[in-house]
């Protein structure tokens, strides 16, 4: 085993029980989820959390919001960054689910991938907590920083630290890792003043003190 194998593996073992194995985004089926973390870009989960129960009881499936028009989507999601191209492709993506999924969420890489707005982290999000399938690592501002910090990929492309992870990771962990190293990043391991005092993974952190 190697020793970023290794790392892992007690990255795994300290987290676990620290945080919660599901996202911060609330949500109940796999169509509230997908919209939840399309808006969830360069928007905070608690923001998200606010504008969605509204949009989920207008809208509780893709044919409700495939007749809706665009300004009432974008009035719901106000206080959302980009809101408007956020609005845009959801009700593109409600359209195109309507059109050629029978209203419902794929449950491909492939299918989620063509939807607008959707890249691989929100498919691998959707996949992972709303279908049970692993087909990669959620890779997010805050895994991309940790995954350097902890020494677990040297890569900076998120496609890349991805793949380091998948190697890296025993298949059956990768929606853990991803979801623990994402709440750690929020709540310790902070990108500008990291709370290395409180961090419960001092012992493995070849940056500590360095950050």
């Amino acid at each position: 085993m190697s020793k970023a194998s290794e790392q892992v593996k007690s990255v795994l073992k300290i987290l676990d029980g620290r945080y919660p194995l599901v996202p911060g985004l609330h949500y109940h089926n796999a169509w509230e989820l997908l919209l939840a973390v399309m808006l969830s870009a360069q928007t905070t989960d608690q923001l998200v959390n606010k504008v969605t129960p509204v949009l989920f009881l207008n809208y509780p499936s893709p044919q409700e919001m495939a007749l809706a028009k665009e300004t009432d989507i974008a009035n719901m999601i106000r206080s959302i960054n980009y809101y408007k191209t956020k609005t845009r492709h959801l009700l593109q993506t409600a359209l195109m689910l309507c059109d050629q999924h029978k209203g419902q969420v794929p449950h491909t890489m492939e299918e989620l991938l063509c939807l607008p707005g959707v890249a691989r982290k929100t498919a691998n999000v959707v996949l992972t907590h709303a279908f049970s399938i692993l087909e990669g690592i959620v890779v997010d501002t805050h895994v991309i920083r940790l995954s350097g910090r902890l020494g677990l990929s040297k890569e900076k492309q998120r496609d890349r630290i991805e793949q380091d992870l998948m190697k890296i990771t025993s298949k059956k962990h990768w929606g853990d890792l991803a979801t623990l190293l994402v709440y750690h990043g929020r709540k310790v391991c902070k990108a500008q003043k990291p709370l290395c005092s409180e961090c419960l993974l001092n012992a493995l952190c070849p940056k500590i003190g360095l950050n």
